[in-house]
């Protein structure tokens, strides 16, 4: 006999709201990391869910279905609100007009930064809430990390060890970190890299008539790195697969084995002439302003690509979205718990009210109003538009495959050529299309995650306007936080750049301020990108997958691209010696390492936090407190064979774990 759910379930209880809001600190700030060293976000939905179990078995915190349900909601804002940040907000900082920035640091610009995460996360919020039902309720999406969650948070009622997987493997990436970091214990070596040099060859060249015009010396060579020693980055491998993973590392490969290479085999005097006898220097700066702008052009024709596969699903969900919020704003009858959102009266009244103070960031930025009043129209606009395009992406492949980069960049193209039009150029002009574009990607994306969230709460039994308030008050508390890990990442690294630098490379941010100060202030390098554009072309025509993912593996550090790559190896080596096991024990396998890998990535990614922020705090590091110097005599010379038992111990993490154990439940 099935036991009467009760009238009013305990959900929005005191302990899930603020472990929620806990959990979206520490998975916001730790995603702010992860976002700028590898430019991916990984979802904090699973370890938040594992969190949520594990915390609400102890007898003091006990918790039901529902509460563990708010918890999740709660935590994911922060993967969400923070993925909109890092992809956009860094562009102040990095666009530039004749030597002329925008910003020239983050920490003078907190407050307007905040503001647009503020804005934006809320708009994200109110839009999808009037979608609600036309994508949750009466559409046939399949919603595949809605399931995975719903599956996650049902299996908090049973006993189990997984809870123990997640948060061991948190911690060994954490110590991984701590003894690779030069603000920790420094005993490893992250990555090594160094210069092979190509033979001298002479090339005579002729006319068309074969007759010898000159004779030319190449040198060049290749610039090599070893991967990255980093544990978080091997999980987002291991987690996307050998597939996904090997396409991105073909970008590395063509950026750092192909293009460099050749263009230094091309024109042997660049050494020379940019100053400079380090051929690695001048690797450096080929990738820096030459491969990445191809890089940028590709990117292009991917999400364009990505945009015209998907058009017919993209009317579809415009068409549905309407037609079914029309319906549902005019019904009156009274609606059971499970059915009540948010009024939508009041909705669209704080969509109106948000209006005014994004209208006055605009003016800020660009000292027009006519400028302003575009920007807003069009982020209003475009903001709702993608928001419901977005919504729908979501629940066809969930909120971690969300073309968040394709439908920034279309807002981005839109807003900058009405500036353009209007003849608001220069500073203010570049200014204005960011500031559209940040909002508008801080929309789609906290959209993305509230409607993959509002799912799961569906197939819980959950309450729509609980969760969307619990999703209101996180937002406008990370919105006022998320700045602080962001500034303190920037500035513990500007000895490698900082954001925008080797350590950070920011690649959706670069992007957004490369093509901004190209369409606005008529620096883009043009060439490059249509070089570009012509290389995604050609590789869509070859029937090549996921293009975009291949620029972004060209736009990364190859110490980077080639972790991700690594842990794609270590999960084709587990699927080989599962392929002959029966579908269950292929499935505890697999539930095994996701959650090891996802433990690696938050682990890495929370003391790369803390780190940062002790070195900003002027906090002197281990190994300098040990030898009073910033790293031990025998670092140089053995630093790099010792990561090697780096390596081995994060391979054993990875699969000699989920291998040998039958069952995780």
């Amino acid at each position: 006999m099935t036991t009467p759910e009760p009238k009013n379930p305990p959900e929005m209880t005191v302990k899930a709201v603020l472990l929620g809001l806990f959990l979206a600190l520490v998975f916001g700030s730790a995603n702010a990391y992860l976002g700028m060293r590898a430019g991916q976000t990984v979802a904090a939905t699973i370890p938040a869910a594992v969190i949520a179990m594990a915390l609400f078995r102890l007898p003091a915190f006990r918790g039901g279905l529902l509460e563990q349900n708010i918890v999740r909601t709660a935590a994911s804002v922060g993967e969400a609100l923070v993925a909109g940040a890092i992809f956009t907000i860094p562009a102040f900082m990095l666009v530039d007009l004749n030597g002329a920035r925008l910003w020239t640091d983050l920490r003078s610009h907190y407050w307007e930064a905040s503001i647009i995460l503020l804005a934006g996360g809320l708009l994200g919020v109110f839009f999808i809430i009037l979608l609600r039902r036309p994508l949750v309720v009466e559409s046939d999406l399949p919603f595949p990390e809605s399931i995975a969650s719903v599956e996650i948070v049902r299996a908090g009622e049973q006993a189990g060890d997984a809870p123990k997987y997640i948060f061991g493997a948190m911690g060994f990436a954490a110590l991984i970190q701590y003894l690779k970091s030069n603000r920790g214990l420094q005993i490893f070596r992250e990555y090594s890299e160094g210069w092979l040099p190509f033979p001298k060859s002479v090339v005579r060249h002729f006319d068309f008539d074969r007759k010898p015009i000159g004779d030319v010396t190449h040198g060049g060579g290749v610039p090599w790195s070893t991967p990255s020693l980093s544990p978080a980055l091997i999980g987002i491998g291991y987690i996307i697969g050998p597939e996904l993973s090997s396409i991105n590392f073909s970008g590395g490969v063509l950026a750092w084995w192909i293009l460099i290479p050749l263009l230094l085999f091309f024109d042997p005097d660049l050494p020379k002439r940019i100053g400079s006898a380090d051929p690695a220097l001048s690797a450096y700066t080929l990738w820096f302003n030459i491969v990445r702008p191809i890089a940028v052009g590709m990117m292009l024709v991917g999400a364009a690509n990505t945009m015209f596969n998907m058009r017919n699903s993209l009317a579809a969900s415009l068409r549905g979205a309407f037609a079914a919020s029309a319906k549902a704003s005019h019904e009156t009858e009274h609606k059971e718990r499970t059915e009540r959102d948010i009024p939508a009266k009041w909705v669209l009244l704080a969509i109106v009210a948000l209006s005014i103070p994004v209208t006055g960031i605009y003016y800020y930025f660009t000292r027009g109003w006519a400028a302003a009043i575009t920007a807003a129209v069009v982020m209003m606009i475009a903001g709702f538009l993608l928001s419901a395009v977005g919504g729908y992406l979501v629940g066809l492949v969930g909120s971690s495959n969300q073309p968040l980069s394709g439908l920034t960049l279309s807002a981005l193209l839109i807003a900058a050529l009405l500036m353009v039009a209007i003849g608001v150029t220069g500073l203010s002009g570049v200014a204005a299309v960011l500031g559209v574009a940040a909002v508008v990607c801080v929309s789609c994306s906290v959209s993305g995650s509230l409607i993959q969230d509002l799912k799961a709460g569906y197939l819980l039994r959950g309450t729509p306007w609980k969760m969307q308030v619990v999703e209101i008050i996180a937002v406008v508390m990370l919105a006022f936080f998320l700045m602080g890990p962001i500034i303190a990442l920037h500035e513990a690294n500007l000895a490698d750049g900082g954001i925008g630098g080797r350590s950070l490379p920011a690649p959706q941010a670069g992007l957004m301020a490369q093509l901004t100060k190209g369409i606005v202030g008529g620096q883009m390098a043009w060439g490059l990108l249509a070089i570009g554009a012509a290389f995604g072309i050609a590789l869509i025509l070859c029937g090549a997958k996921a293009v975009m993912l291949i620029a972004v593996g060209m736009y990364l550090p190859f110490d980077t691209s080639s972790a991700i790559f690594v842990g794609g190896a270590l999960k084709f080596v587990v699927d080989k010696v599962t392929a002959g096991r029966a579908k269950e024990d292929i499935a505890n396998v697999e539930e095994k390492g996701t959650l090891l890998a996802s433990g690696l990535i938050a682990g890495e990614a929370i003391l790369g936090i803390l780190l940062a922020v002790a070195a900003v705090s002027n906090v002197p590091s281990l190994t300098k407190l040990l030898s009073g110097a910033d790293q031990f005599s025998w670092y140089p010379s053995l630093g790099g064979w010792l990561s090697l038992a780096g390596f081995a111990a994060v391979a054993w993490v990875l699969v000699a774990i989920p291998l040998r154990a039958r069952r995780v439940t």
